[in-house]
């Protein structure tokens, strides 16, 4: 294979390279879990440890220190404003997580694209699924301070995947977009984290957007976390389904941002090595 040919870049072919290459990407995604932790005491135990010791933190600050009421949906129980932001954070951990290590995944893996024929397709692919391996671990924990707390569950928990994969198609599509630019251009990485950052305090991760003055909530839902942070919320605490209408449309923009996110890599890949 050349690897300056052209690669395919349809919609078809992303799929296919994730279905075809569907091992080598589990394998990828077990070797980075596990190797993140090898050589420590605890080992994947740490995995568990970080999201419950922040929660905790949470719960402390906010439920006990700053006695903060959640005064939208649900009522304003003071025990449950923990679980409530933390089911924000956790969503944006997912897209977070994921972007900001884009930016450097083709640097970081450079000998994958100068010495071996490789997908390269898919290293966005396994930094997803490493995330989602955090994301799930997180929610687990969630799903211990839901009951702790008195929350209990409902029905609609099963709504949640469907919830969550449009998440997951637009923050692969941006990963896709990240690694290929974050090559030619080395400051998008801190560009990234800024960014990521700035979107956490603009998106319903701390506040409901009712608590928002009407002429500011426009910036409030224009970020693409706060849909999926609401609709989250909805399913999991309040126990409603989700808005099938918003959430059919914000799956078909997340699916063109995948395509272009990965046409893009595609696109410019056959010029990976002569600038790495």
């Amino acid at each position: 294979m050349n690897p300056n040919a052209e690669h395919p870049c349809s919609l078809g072919a992303m799929w296919l390279s994730i279905c075809r290459n569907r091992g080598l990407i589990w394998q990828l995604i077990h070797r980075e879990v596990v190797g993140r932790y090898r050589g420590s005491v605890l080992g994947l135990t740490w995995s568990f440890f970080q999201p419950l010791l922040m929660l905790v933190v949470y719960t402390f600050v906010f439920s006990v220190v700053l006695k903060t009421t959640w005064r939208g949906r649900g009522g304003d129980e003071t025990v449950s404003f923990a679980v409530i932001l933390f089911s924000g954070l956790i969503v944006h951990g997912l897209f977070a997580e994921c972007v900001n290590r884009a930016p450097t995944l083709i640097l970081h893996n450079s000998n994958l694209v100068k010495r071996v024929v490789f997908p390269l397709e898919i290293l966005p692919v396994v930094a997803m699924g490493v995330t989602i391996f955090n994301f799930i671990v997180s929610l687990l924990i969630l799903f211990g301070a839901m009951l702790l707390s008195g929350v209990g569950f409902h029905g609609t928990v099963f709504y949640l995947p469907l919830v969550l994969l449009p998440l997951v198609l637009m923050t692969l599509g941006v990963t896709w977009f990240m690694a290929a630019v974050g090559v030619y251009l080395r400051d998008l990485g801190h560009v990234v984290v800024v960014a990521t950052t700035i979107l956490l305090f603009l998106s319903s991760v701390f506040f409901p957007i009712s608590a928002v003055p009407e002429q500011f909530q426009i910036i409030i839902y224009f970020s693409p976390l706060t849909f999926i942070i609401d609709q989250v919320r909805t399913v999991l605490i309040w126990g409603g389904s989700p808005s099938w209408f918003w959430l059919m449309v914000y799956s078909c923009g997340s699916l063109c941002i995948a395509w272009l996110g990965f046409w893009l890599f595609q696109y410019t890949r056959k010029g990976f090595s002569d600038v790495l």
